[in-house]
């Protein structure tokens, strides 16, 4: 849950720069539901229950972000990450 405040600063300052997709793994859906009231979470979430969004991008667990550049290529960070590290990325775009 630590790095949700970073995600959710991200979505807001980068709107027009940035899409931001939570993907949830699995487990119970009142976790899932609770962790997105608790962290404030206001851009759009999905379930990956069944792993393919996970499987798609190689990630083993949680926490991880994948970035997706508009030409398609990506590259995927295991563990938690900064608004640093987003900003660093959204940069990187040019």
């Amino acid at each position: 849950m630590r790095e949700a405040p970073s995600v959710e600063e991200a979505s807001r300052l980068w709107a027009d720069e940035l899409s931001v997709v939570g993907v949830g793994w699995s487990g119970e859906a009142r976790i899932y539901d609770d962790f997105i009231r608790d962290g404030g979470l206001t851009f759009p979430q999905i379930d990956d229950t069944l792993g393919d969004v996970y499987g798609r991008f190689g990630i083993p667990y949680q926490p991880a972000v994948v970035f997706i550049r508009p030409d398609g290529s990506s590259e995927t960070v295991l563990g938690e990450i900064g608004a640093s590290d987003i900003e660093a990325f959204v940069r990187s775009l040019g």
